[in-house]
Order: structure tokens, then sequence, then C-alpha cells
């Protein structure tokens, strides 16, 4: 398992640095202020409005960074960092979940699947890591000299659930960068910020995506890692 565990380490430390760089450059930019005098919650209606969306709800939710679009009830949750703020960073942060809230509206393809995969995806999360785990004991508790792998079948379900969520990671991607390319492509062509707030905005947004790309990929090489172990590859 010490393969696994350095996989685990190295993917912690990425994430941790990204997920710093981020932090700080929505510091920096939140000293930038708009021009015109917006708050996030102003910026998010003023974008649906914009996109001919009148029944989604922008409410404000506590913590850092706790901002997302729920299409259950449709309503654009901004952080309290958010909601009230006048700068470049939430006008980022406000106009990007308001892209989540645009391609629910015109049934962008890949919301639609993420959104299909998110009750496989809680289960498998939930259940995975006890599945591989047990895997891995019926696999060294079954080897015989007939059979030196032993029984791979639990392990292999363990990897099929952790597959599914490998998978949802990467689906996230391309969700995520639309709804960013949205937020930018709106902002910019309304005016809504200026060239030197759209540079903030871009920035935040670009830091912002990374934080799934490095999940994304820790996930994909934990993946590849169980994967090894079930084809036999690795017995550590």
């Amino acid at each position: 398992m010490a393969g696994y565990y350095i996989i685990i380490g190295i993917s912690m430390l990425v994430s941790w640095w990204v997920s710093s760089r981020l932090k700080s450059k929505f510091e920096y930019y939140s000293n930038v202020h708009l021009r015109n005098g917006l708050s996030g919650k102003e910026v998010a209606e003023k974008m649906l409005r914009d996109n001919g969306i009148n029944d989604v709800q922008v409410i404000s939710v506590p913590g850092q960074l706790t901002d997302h679009y729920n299409p259950a009830d449709k309503t654009v949750n901004l952080s309290e960092g958010v909601y009230m703020q006048r700068n470049a960073a939430a006008a980022a942060v406000a106009a990007h979940e308001c892209g989540h809230a645009v391609q629910h509206a015109v049934g962008y393809s890949m919301l639609n699947l993420r959104s299909k995969l998110v009750p496989i995806v809680n289960i498998s999360s939930n259940l995975m890591q006890f599945v591989l785990i047990a895997g891995i004991a019926v696999m060294a508790a079954s080897r015989t000299i007939e059979n030196p792998n032993g029984n791979t079948t639990v392990l292999a379900i363990g990897v099929a659930m952790f597959a599914v969520t490998t998978l949802f990671a990467f689906v996230t991607l391309p969700v995520e960068y639309d709804a960013s390319n949205r937020a930018m492509k709106w902002l910019k062509d309304t005016g809504t910020v200026t060239a030197e707030e759209f540079v903030g905005v871009q920035d935040s947004l670009r830091w912002a995506a990374r934080t799934y790309v490095v999940a994304a990929l820790g996930s994909l090489a934990q993946l590849l890692y169980w994967g090894s172990l079930l084809l036999g590859g690795r017995r550590d």
C-alpha cells in the first residue's frame, strides 16, 4: 500500500498548493473594487436577467468559497464574502455560479450528465473505500498455488465504484470551464467590468478551475493504482 499513500500524499500537496494560490488570488482581487459599485448579488441578478432567467433566486450562504448553484431548487448560493462585496473576485464568483444557471436553462449536455451521475457517485464515494479494503483482504486470503492472484471479484467491484467517481471528476471539468467561459464572456461583452477588472476575473476563475483539474488527475492516479492491483501488476 506504500504506493497508494505516496499518490495520496502528492495529490494532497498539489491540491494544497493550488488551493493556497486560489485563496491568495481571491484575497488580492478582493481589493480591486468595481467601478460600477455592483455587489456580487447584484452582478448575479443582472446576469440572470440578461440571459432571460427569471426563476432562479440569488441567496447568501455561510462560509468561505461555499458558492454553488443548486439546480434542485434553482438557487445561486453566494458565500458571505461574495454576496455583498463589490470587487473583481466577487464578480467572478457570482458570474461563474450564474454560468451554471445558464447551463441548466439551456440544457447543457455535460451538466445533465453530471446531474445524472450524482446519485451513483454518492453511493460509490461512501462505500468504495470499504469495498477496496475488503477486496484486498479477500484477494490475499484466497491466494493459492493454482490461483496466485486470489479472488478478485470484490476488488473489481471496488475499482468499478472508484471509476465512477473518477468519471464524475472528469465530467465536472467541462462543466466548470464552460461556466467560467460563459461568465467571462458576459462580464466582458456587457461591460459589467472594466478591462483592468476583467484581468482579475480571468485570473481568479482560472485558478478556481485548476482545483478541479488537480482533483480529477488525483482521482485518475488512484484509479490506476487500484487497477494495477486488480490486474496483479503490484502486490505491495
